[in-house]
């Protein structure tokens, strides 16, 4: 419309008015004075002197993300002009779809930038899309406002971070799992270039709190399910539960539901999420939020205000019109973010077409914008607005945890205070509800128990000794369990500081008349039929996946019991291996030979008849084994070789008696090299061990149910119908010995067992407390679970996956191994054992092979000094022959004695 066209219209308004006056109808007068009112401004902004700026936008409008974002973004524009209406310049949006593909979103910068000349660009929402723009808009040298971030951001200067530094976080996170008392952590991440700059950031933050990363799993961007499914599996198996995952949400949200897949999403699991995918929480399905419950996250966090919530329902009520078929979504971070982003870019534009460079040219112009908009700071609906290094400045990080269909604060992270409750304030944090339903409080980590009674489960064996014993008494009806297990698992519950009872409940397999099945046993406990199972129950691999345990309460291992032998005749011989002793006697013999050699020219106790001199020589060599030789050395030489030898028998006689000595008191055991027969005990996984541990066979392995069987076995032997030795848990080869003190034998072999416990399924704080009671028995845990082989371990509690009785029993099993308690009980139990010794090593040759180097090396090396004075004689005397004074010379040369010894 002209100007002159506008000036008719508004007197025509006016005339209407004058004459509705005069007709005394003010009511139409004053709807007609409204629209005046309204028309001035709208009419202003058609007005051409103002310059429209155009800006891209880049979005996956079939997305909620992209959606929202792009509302957000029209929204700003109309509520920001509509306020600073005396702008000279007006941003106009160039909308691009890039349907979710990267390629897209490439494809549409390189037309905007081509066509309409875009001054800016407006999205990328993932990480490959931000790489793709950060290259173009340096080489266009457009200013790109993205929503996510790039790797190596700092090397693009025109590539602006709108949404918050993903990296301000995990120090954060690190302060998290400091409170959380987590010594481990996996670390979960994108297999791409941003998930390997920030693998070291998160590390560093983690070592700061020295915290271990125990392993880093990388996920590829385009993972199958089956894929994910077997880096999980693989996670898993491994000691460590606690997980922090970094990954875009689209990523994030496969990982999850395969997880919670998996049954890593159950109690006893511990997840820690970062905000790359807790801000699309909102935009999450059912499922994927019902496979988060329990997971703990860190999100961008918006300050509420009047002017937030204004929009939030303006926002709503616009999006409800335009899509009213559509389920509303709550409005996230990146929505407001893009809100004051775009205000941003329209002051930048109004400053830059203020200043005095419309003379310049294109560059300096698109320069220029490019440091207007770092310079804007302002209070928006996010908050203070404000790009430092081309990224949003926040100093403040929500915490929340997934509960329901939604999410329940559990405080903040600032860099000023740290992790609080309440912003400004620093005070402790209320109680987490972690997969599987437990709720630990960080400050206090006590467990929450909802039943007053524990069930616990006991095997029913026929085996009766003093490790393990059930019986049933009539007149009370009610299940007696004694032996030292029992009263371990008393003594440790009786310690906790819990006010419930346990009810022992028998278990048989179903109704037949034969031992219980342990496996059976374990799976029902896995079921939720018992709350915990105490007994003789071994560890295994496999078993560790359904069930945890505590902390062993006996020796580790197997151990062998024989019948003590007669003693050998030969004993004597035993020590030292058949080369040895040939070895020993040469150089006895090679000893006396050089000793002659250097003695009998200037010795007179080496000189004589022939008989003489071998038995002078051949005494003065053994008698060194005893250090009784008493001829006196004349040769320095000779001293020489005899004090190297000397030492040389010092060391053989002191290892030869040791060994001898360790012989005499236990004879060493040779089941292997050996063809008869081996006993073990009737069900359990003994069997098993040997077979796969050992090269024993089958039809050697005899079952034996008692220890008087045993006796009876051993004392009979292989070739009468019983058995050389017999392969048991330490505890009952304890057992027997309380019974039979004396005429056996006992040598603990290699570990293939681990002692027994009570089992339990909450395993991180099960090996949090390992790591506080004994070095030794949380390596052989650890090992365990870590190990691929079905590696089995004995005597331990059972609990069901995230009981917290599990790591509380293992504490106070530890208390009482401190105490003493538990050897007292073991002394009760097995009072009268014997001890065992290890069996004692044969020395071989291989052990001497340095000492009696040095020996020989001695005696050659005095040979050969004796050789060269000898042969420096004998050119004397060939000299001196000739020379004159052979007569003195000669009686010089006969009568040795009167030389200098050498």
């Amino acid at each position: 419309m002209s100007a002159e066209e506008n000036l008719a219209y508004h007197s025509f308004v006016i005339s209407a008015s004058m004459e509705i006056i005069s007709r005394k109808r003010t009511h139409v007068l004053f709807l007609i004075l409204m629209l005046f009112c309204f028309q001035l401004p709208i009419k202003a902004q058609d007005d051409p002197s103002y310059k429209e700026i155009p800006v891209g936008v880049i979005l996956d409008m079939g997305s909620w993300v992209g959606k929202t974002v792009h509302s957000c973004i029209t929204m700003a524009l109309s509520d920001f002009y509509t306020v600073n209406n005396r702008y000279k310049t007006r941003i106009t949006l160039h909308g691009r779809d890039t349907h979710g593909e990267p390629l897209h979103a490439l494809s549409a910068a390189l037309d905007l930038l081509e066509k309409p000349a875009i001054q800016a660009i407006i999205g990328s929402e993932s990480t490959t899309e931000a790489k793709f723009l950060a290259v173009l808009g340096d080489e266009a040298r457009v200013p790109i406002l993205s929503l996510s971030p790039t790797p190596s951001a700092n090397k693009h200067p025109y590539f602006l971070q709108i949404t918050q530094d993903e990296a301000t976080q995990f120090k954060g996170i690190a302060a998290m799992a400091e409170l959380l008392k987590w010594k481990n952590v996996m670390f979960i991440c994108e297999d791409s270039v941003i998930g390997a700059d920030m693998e070291p950031i998160i590390t560093n933050a983690f070592k700061e709190k020295k915290i271990t990363i125990t392993y880093t799993s990388l996920i590829s961007t385009s993972a199958s399910s089956e894929s994910i499914q077997k880096e999980l599996h693989k996670l898993s198996t491994m000691a460590t539960k606690n997980y922090i995952m970094h990954t875009s949400h689209s990523v994030g949200s496969r990982i999850l539901i395969n997880a919670k897949y998996l049954g890593m999403m159950d109690a006893g699991y511990k997840w820690i999420i970062t905000s790359k995918t807790m801000d699309f929480l909102n935009f999450m399905d059912s499922e994927v939020i019902q496979s988060m419950q329990g997971v703990v996250g860190f999100k961008s966090y918006i300050p509420q205000s009047r002017d937030l919530h204004k929009f939030t329902l303006k926002w709503r009520k616009e999006h409800h019109a335009m899509n009213p078929l559509m389920e509303l979504k709550k409005l996230n971070s990146y929505g407001i973010w893009a809100y004051d982003a775009v205000s941003a870019l329209a002051m930048a534009i109004e400053r830059t077409q203020a200043e005095p460079v419309l003379k310049l040219n294109v560059k300096e112009w698109e320069t220029s914008l490019l440091d207007q908009t770092l310079r804007i700071s302002f209070r928006g609906l996010g908050g203070t607005f404000q790009l430092l290094n081309g990224r949003i400045s926040t100093n403040v990080v929500e915490i929340i945890n997934v509960i329901g269909k939604g999410e329940r604060r559990v405080g903040f992270w600032t860099k000023d205070i740290g992790l609080t409750k309440k912003i400004g304030k620093l005070n402790s944090f209320p109680d987490i509800i972690w997969p599987g339903g437990i709720s630990t409080s960080p400050t206090h980590r006590m467990l929450q128990m909802s039943r007053k009674t524990i069930r616990i489960g006991i095997p029913v064996v026929f085996r009766r000794g003093r490790v393990f014993q059930v019986s049933y008494d009539a007149e009370t009806n009610s299940t007696i369990v004694s032996g030292f297990c029992a009263e371990v698992f008393q003594a440790a519950f009786n310690a906790l500081a819990r006010d419930v009872a346990f009810e022992f409940i028998p278990f048989v397999k179903k109704a037949e008349a034969v031992e219980v099945n342990y496996n059976d046993l374990i799976d029902r406990l896995h079921d939720g039929e018992f709350d915990a199972a105490i007994g003789d129950i071994t560890i295994t691999s496999n078993r560790s996946k359904y069930v945890d345990f505590t902390l062993p309460f006996t020796d580790v291992g197997l151990a062998t019991l024989s019948r003590n032998a007669n003693t050998n005749i030969w004993i004597f011989m035993t020590p030292l291996s058949s080369d040895l002793w040939v070895v020993s006697a040469c150089f006895f013999i090679l000893l006396g030979f050089v000793i002659w050699i250097l003695e009998h020219r200037v010795n007179e106790e080496f000189q004589g008849s022939t008989a003489q001199q071998i038995g002078t020589t051949s005494w003065f060599a053994f008698s060194t084994l005893v250090f009784a030789h008493r001829e006196k050395l004349q040769s320095n030489l000779s001293r020489f070789v005899v004090i190297v030898w000397l030492f040389v028998v010092l060391v053989l006689v002191s290892s030869y008696t040791a060994t001898l000595s360790s012989l005499l008191t236990v004879e060493q055991i040779q089941l292997a090299s050996k063809r008869g027969s081996i006993g073990y005990n009737t069900g359990s996984s003994v069997q098993e061990a040997l077979v796969r541990n050992s090269d024993f066979q089958d039809t050697r392995l005899r079952p034996y149910a008692s220890a008087e069987e045993y006796a009876d076995a051993l004392s009979r032997g292989s070739k009468r119908g019983g058995v050389d030795a017999i392969v048991d848990e330490i505890p009952y080869i304890k057992e027997f010995l309380s019974h039979y003190p004396s005429g056996y034998s006992i040598t603990v072999s290699k570990t293939t067992t681990n002692g027994f416990g009570f089992v339990s399924l909450f395993t991180e704080l099960f090996f949090e407390t390992s790591v506080k009671m004994s070095k030794r028995y949380s390596k052989q845990m650890q090992s365990l679970l870590e190990s691929k082989s079905n590696v089995s371990y004995k005597n331990v509690q059972a609990f069901p996956k995230g009981s917290p009785l599990a790591p509380e029993m293992s504490i106070q099993i530890a208390k009482l191994r401190e105490e003493g308690t538990l050897k007292l009980l073991e002394d009760k139990w097995f009072n009268k054992q014997s001890d065992s010794l290890p069996a004692p090593k044969i020395l071989n040759l291989e052990g001497f092979h340095g000492l009696f180097l040095i020996s020989g090396v001695s005696m050659a090396s005095a040979l050969f000094l004796f050789m060269l004075y000898f042969i420096h004689e004998k050119v004397n005397f060939t000299y001196s022959m000739l020379g004159g004074g052979k007569l003195a010379f000669i009686m010089r040369f006969l009568d040795a004695r009167f030389a200098n010894a050498v």
